[in-house]
């Protein structure tokens, strides 16, 4: 449950902080038309991500399970890929985050047309809602407990969408460096374990050979312990796991926790260049 609260919460943070600032944003400029058409357009973006989640889910269950298998590593491929992408992203700008979008946001009413936020809301949450569904999706196939998981996921969002909405209202205010540092570190391990359980998927469709096994965790994994549940739903360790799936853990996790917790640069601000001196005449 705490990895898909962890996905649902930081993804459709994600969407909401563009969406409630570019709403507070035309809240404010008194441009009401265009705030229809914004809702309207994240309504439509959150209605494509359903049924795509849906799709997938229903597509990859009537597999043969030798194909199952292999569409559960792309899947748990392109997750990883997806979060790492959005942690290095979020930590680069996330300082700036508000700023950058209201700048953009003046410059596009500033050009007389207010269409091109009504399609940056529509992006951010189609984007992200992609990346919610197929990061789920990689989840789920890992999980003993798809309904748990799931009402995990559907508390993250409504606790985003809550939380955006206080953003609209002006009510709500975060450090948004502290909390996608932190989220990013829990998102940096639950990817970790993807990465071992996409090794161990593999294996079993045939794309890989199997390796000798590392360890003899059952002491510790055991079905349906809580301890079971953080280790392999947080971290998705195994209780047999192979030498290939623990390389595979710390060659992700080592790296991706070093950048996360390395200080972030400011950005520079170029010091105004002295005006030259005239030529004085002889």
């Amino acid at each position: 449950m705490l990895p898909t609260f962890v996905i649902g919460l930081r993804e459709g943070l994600e969407a909401a902080l563009i969406v409630g600032i570019i709403a507070s944003f035309l809240a404010q400029q008194g441009r009401r038309d265009a705030l229809k058409r914004v809702w309207l357009g994240v309504g439509v973006a959150v209605a494509i991500c359903v049924a795509v989640a849906v799709g997938l889910q229903i597509y990859s269950s009537d597999l043969p399970q030798r194909q199952q298998e292999q569409l559960e590593t792309v899947v748990g491929v392109i997750a990883v890929v997806m979060v790492s992408y959005m942690v290095l992203w979020m930590r680069r700008h996330s300082r700036d985050l508000r700023g950058d979008l209201e700048n953009a946001a003046g410059r596009a009413l500033t050009a007389g047309s207010a269409s091109a936020l009504v399609l940056m809301a529509f992006l951010a949450v189609l984007r992200e809602g992609f990346e919610t569904a197929v990061f789920l999706l990689a989840t789920f196939n890992e999980s003993d407990n798809p309904a748990y998981g799931g009402t995990g996921a559907a508390l993250g969002i409504l606790l985003a969408a809550v939380v955006g909405y206080g953003i609209y209202r002006g009510g709500v205010k975060i450090n948004l460096s502290r909390f996608f540092r932190i989220t990013g570190l829990v998102l940096i391990l639950v990817a970790a374990g993807l990465v071992a359980t996409a090794l161990m998927t593999a294996v079993e469709g045939g794309w890989l050979n199997q390796g000798s096994q590392a360890f003899d965790l059952s002491w510790l994994v055991r079905p349906g312990t809580p301890t079971s549940s953080v280790v392999t739903g947080v971290l998705g360790i195994q209780p047999y796991p192979t030498w290939l799936m623990v390389t595979g853990w710390l060659v992700y996790a080592v790296p991706m926790t070093a950048v996360v917790l390395w200080p972030a640069r400011r950005r520079e601000v170029p010091e105004p260049r002295p005006a030259p001196e005239t030529a004085q005449a002889s």
